[in-house]
C-alpha cells in the first residue's frame, strides 16, 4: 500500500506540474495531456485550468506525505 501511494502521488505531482506548464505556455508544452482531458471535459472546471492543475499537484504531494505515515505492508 505504501508503494502504491508513493507512485500515485508522484504521478499526480508530475501531471499537475505538466498541466500548469502547458496552461501557462498556451498549449505549447503538450507532454502529459492527461489533465487536459479532465479540465476541458468537466463543465465546472472550464476556465479554471491552472487552478485545477495546481490542486492536482497538491493532492499528489498530500498522497506522498500520507504514504510516509502508512506502515509498510
Amino acid at each position: 500500500m505504501k508503494r502504491f501511494l508513493e507512485v500515485a502521488g508522484f504521478l499526480l505531482v508530475v501531471f499537475g506540474v505538466c498541466g500548469v506548464i502547458r496552461e501557462l505556455t498556451d498549449g505549447w508544452f503538450k507532454l502529459m495531456g492527461l489533465t487536459r482531458f479532465l479540465t476541458e471535459n468537466v463543465w465546472f472546471m472550464e476556465g479554471r485550468e491552472v487552478f485545477v492543475n495546481i490542486v492536482i499537484a497538491a493532492l499528489g504531494l498530500v498522497l506522498m506525505i500520507v504514504s510516509d505515515r502508512v506502515r509498510k505492508s
